[in-house]
């Protein structure tokens, strides 16, 4: 199923709070080694929520819990995003996307394109590399300007599109440098080359080649159920395009439609434990965030009323005199948000108010 979509706004209240560690601007290094989400504070008392993703893939490393944490912070919140990640021959290589840039303009979201300049050899592997750093220059240089911008998110990270060319480059010159200094073969240069060669055409560019990947992606997405995952509707791809008109590619776990309703089911699943872990239900509530503020629904040519619904499932058995203290509170919280925010919570496909009751 294709389901087409509109957002106007975000408008969004996340209950989950999390008490971000406070670095000043001249311990950003320290910063960005020892924690993944941040607040940094600088001279003149100026305080930003950071999260820094370890690769460009948004199914890697829970990149949409990181960017649920920064969502309570009322100043500026910053995304600071790898442009490629390889981790030579024997592990994986990823690229930046277009969607990923209009997702964090659509959150709010100011996006820094970062590169590594450094990294370790695997103990385990011949040709890989690990423990990845970016270039923390140019991370300096874009807070400083980021410091005196003006505007809203969507401008900035639109100039910074207008920059991925050049950040490429130094990217792939840089892994080209790890490569002969750790003796360590990384995934084709030229491959890569052809890539940049493309962003280097411009932002329009650049923006379409992302949206042809991210729509094959979407398309893969779609026709794939994972092993881990307990559906019982249909999986749908969903576009929705802003007030802009930037489109956004994403797929639904399930989908199910009872009259003028459609169901749009986000679910995650965990196999040793009776619910999922917070991240994953963060991860989660980052597709509430998208789905709750849908407008014009629409599938197989007739308009629906959305209902979002975030759906947790478990191989083990379900049971409230199961549950950790810790586990209690993240249900009651999710169960407080989901109502805050209009969207139904699910275990194991009953509902959580009937559960606690």
């Amino acid at each position: 199923m294709n389901i087409t979509a509109k957002i106007n706004g975000i408008k969004y209240t996340p209950l989950f709070k999390s008490n971000l560690p406070v670095y000043s601007e001249d311990r950003l290094e320290e910063a960005l080694n020892k924690s993944s989400v941040f607040i940094l504070s600088n001279s003149r008392g100026n305080k930003i929520a950071l999260s820094k993703w370890v690769s460009p893939k948004r199914t890697r490393s829970y990149p949409y819990a990181r960017i649920y944490d920064v969502l309570n912070f009322q100043g500026r919140r910053v995304a600071i995003i790898p442009i490629i990640k390889d981790e030579g021959q024997d592990g994986d290589r990823d690229f930046l996307q277009w969607d990923t840039i209009s997702l964090m303009s659509l959150l709010g979201v100011y996006t820094i394109i970062a590169y590594y300049s450094d990294a370790s050899k695997s103990s385990k592997y011949k040709n890989k590399i690990t423990k990845q750093m970016f270039d923390i220059y140019h991370i300096r240089q874009e807070l400083k300007d980021l410091s005196s911008f003006q505007s809203d998110a969507i401008h900035w990270n639109l100039n910074q599109i207008n920059k991925v060319g050049e950040i490429a480059r130094r990217a792939l010159e840089f892994y080209n440098m790890i490569s002969k200094k750790l003796n360590v073969q990384m995934h084709s240069f030229d491959s890569a080359t052809k890539r940049i060669e493309e962003l280097l055409k411009g932002r329009n560019n650049f923006m379409k080649l992302s949206r042809k990947l991210a729509e094959k992606a979407q398309h893969r997405e779609s026709v794939t159920i994972q092993p881990k995952e307990k559906l019982s509707g249909i999986k749908a791809t969903l576009s929705i395009k802003n007030y802009l008109g930037g489109y956004y590619f994403f797929t639904v776990d399930e989908v199910k439609i009872d009259n003028n309703k459609i169901y749009l089911i986000e679910s995650k699943h965990s196999k040793r434990n009776i619910i999922p872990s917070l991240n994953d239900i963060k991860d989660g509530l980052v597709k509430m965030i998208l789905f709750t503020n849908l407008k014009e629904v629409t599938a197989n040519n007739k308009t629906y009323n959305p209902i979002p619904v975030l759906k947790l499932t478990s191989d083990e058995e379900f049971a409230f005199d199961r549950l950790k203290s810790t586990q209690i509170d993240i249900l009651k919280t999710l169960n407080l948000e989901a109502s805050e925010n209009d969207f139904q919570v699910l275990i194991n496909n009953l509902d959580i108010i009937e559960i606690e009751k």
